[in-house]
C-alpha cells in the first residue's frame, strides 16, 4: 500500500488542498489539521457510514461546528480520518475491493476475540491490530 491509496481515502489532494506523495506529506498534512472534506469523503467513497464517522472519526455537533468555523479538523481528528482512511485502504488492497474490505471490516473476526475490525479503529493500537491481522491474510498465514 501507498500514501496515495490512503490520501484517494479521504479524498485525494483536492480535498486535503495539497500534494501528498509521501508519509511526511501525509504527517504534516495530519498535523496542519485535514478539511473537513476529508471526513466527509470517507462516507462519500462508502468507507463508513454517518453513524461509523461520528463514532470513530467526529461526534455530530463536532463536525458540524468545524464546518461552521472554517472547516478544519483539529490533528487528532485529521489523525483518527488517516488511520480509518490507511486501515480501509489496507483491506481493499488485501481483499481485491472496496465491496469485500466494507463487509470484512464490519464481520465478527475470530482472531481479532470477535471483534469486528471496523469497531477496533477507534485507537490507534486497535487499527494495527487489524492491519496486523490484514497482513496475514495477504501472506497466507491464515484464511
Amino acid at each position: 500500500m501507498v500514501v496515495s491509496d490512503i490520501a484517494r481515502q479521504f479524498g485525494g489532494p483536492r480535498a486535503v488542498q495539497r500534494s501528498i506523495r509521501s508519509p511526511l506529506d501525509l504527517a504534516r498534512a495530519v498535523e496542519n489539521g485535514l478539511p473537513v472534506e476529508t471526513a466527509d469523503a470517507l462516507v462519500e467513497g462508502g468507507a463508513l457510514d454517518a453513524a461509523e464517522l461520528y463514532r470513530l472519526v467526529v461526534p455530530r455537533r463536532t463536525l458540524s461546528h468545524r464546518r461552521a468555523q472554517g472547516g478544519r479538523l483539529t490533528p487528532a481528528e485529521s489523525d483518527r480520518v488517516a488511520r480509518v482512511a490507511r486501515t480501509v485502504a489496507l483491506a481493499q488492497e488485501t481483499l481485491g475491493n472496496a465491496g469485500k474490505a466494507r463487509a470484512w471490516l464490519r464481520r465478527s473476526n475470530r482472531e481479532l476475540g470477535g471483534a469486528e475490525p471496523l469497531d477496533l479503529l477507534a485507537t490507534d493500537q486497535g487499527a494495527r491490530t487489524v492491519e496486523a491481522v490484514l497482513d496475514r491474510l495477504a501472506y497466507g498465514v491464515y484464511a
